[in-house]
């Protein structure tokens, strides 16, 4: 009975490839009273897929003008708005019509321009805007996308950016060659830290170990919200450096440390009875993750957890977050890959854990969670 289904089914994904490539089908669906909607719909949608990279430069001209924070003081015209941006009038015009658009700002009355539903939730999240330039470094690496996916590009700039994602000695990375990196990371991490601890109960441990956890923001917002919580932070000495001197300057040395190792080398530190991996195993591939994990799994005590939030993959649906944007990011960045939960789920169990089960957050689309436990015995 499922093969025939299956039959049936890819018969007719035969048949609507065939009419939709068709000219002549697509002249008629789009003339046809019904069937006139579903045609421009998906023209539209085709049309965005080939304009998206002018779409994102909009964005990206937007953010580098400032021009969100300007028009936080309230509406204004394209002339006004000229001197500030360094433009002329016409200039300014264009990119305030071509934001408008994309409903990252809106008009308004008097040829003035406001802020749009888009424009003014980017001001609400900082690391949108920290991705957006960013961005500036994948799109140079995109430029040519087929030789990146045969593997021809020796260096990447996004390779360059994440040093550690190339280097078999990450843990020797000096200073300097983590600070740009671990800004980039604490911005963006602040967006999804509250929505980790909204769906996940962690005022219930008693010792919290963020793994990969950068220059501390995760566990900063851990400690507003568990005040009775202890907090320990494992990364790059360089970043551990840089986190401890967060803890001391938010007067949180009491109750926070914060070790340097390479976690894909070193033990990690016990006595904590829960682990967190806030967006670590997507940077690497299945072996390294899988390493590990197998050390979270050492370092936990019977039935202690743990809680992996990233953005996952979805095979039950479109996903073009999880399979074309970190898809291509992370084959720029040269390791690591977008998983889904069921596959994240193997690997917890071939290292060890138990009681796996996923968690929605707020917001799946950037983040969602797994969480298992330790079984009793320790072997």
């Amino acid at each position: 009975m499922h093969g025939r289904f299956f039959s049936l089914r890819e018969r007719w994904l035969d048949l609507r490839d065939h009419l939709l490539a068709s000219r002549r089908f697509q002249r008629w669906a789009s003339g046809f009273p019904f069937t006139r909607p579903i045609a421009r719909r998906r023209a539209r949608a085709l049309f965005d897929v080939c304009a998206g990279f002018v779409y994102s430069q909009v964005l990206f001209a937007c953010v580098q003008v400032r021009l969100f924070d300007i028009l936080q003081e309230g509406p204004q015209t394209a002339t006004a708005l000229s001197a500030r941006l360094s433009m002329t009038t016409a200039a300014t015009n264009r990119l305030l019509v071509a934001a408008a658009s994309l409903r990252l700002v809106e008009r308004r009355s008097e040829a003035r321009f406001g802020l749009g539903a888009l424009g003014a939730a980017i001001l609400g999240n900082p690391g949108i805007a920290a991705m957006v330039e960013h961005h500036a470094l994948l799109y140079r690496d995109l430029e040519n996308p087929v030789e990146l996916l045969r593997g021809r590009q020796s260096e990447t700039a996004i390779g360059r950016f994440w040093p550690y994602a190339g280097t078999q000695t990450p843990d020797a990375s000096s200073a300097a060659e983590v600070t740009a990196y671990s800004a980039l990371m604490s911005v963006s991490q602040a967006m999804i830290a509250d929505d980790v601890i909204d769906a996940y109960p962690i005022v219930q441990h008693r010792c919290l170990l963020d793994v990969g956890g950068g220059e501390g923001i995760f566990l900063t917002t851990v400690a507003a919200r568990a005040p009775g919580l202890r907090l320990k932070l494992f990364d790059l000495p360089a970043v551990a450096a840089r986190a401890a001197d967060r803890f001391l300057a938010l007067g949180l040395e009491h109750r926070a440390a914060a070790i340097g190792g390479d976690f894909k080398r070193d033990r990690l530190p016990e006595g904590a009875d829960i682990v967190s991996l806030v967006r670590v195993l997507h940077d690497h591939d299945d072996r390294s993750a899988l390493t590990i994990l197998r050390a979270v799994h050492a370092a936990l005590p019977p039935g202690g957890t743990i809680l992996i939030a990233e953005p996952m993959s979805d095979d039950r649906k479109i996903d073009p977050v999880g399979d074309a944007y970190f898809g291509f990011y992370l084959l720029a960045m040269g390791s690591g890959r977008a998983r889904q939960p069921r596959e994240i789920a193997a690997l917890l169990s071939e290292a060890g854990f138990r009681d796996i089960r996923p968690m929605g957050t707020r917001q799946p689309l950037l983040m969602r969670l797994i969480t298992a436990n330790r079984s009793a015995d320790r072997g």
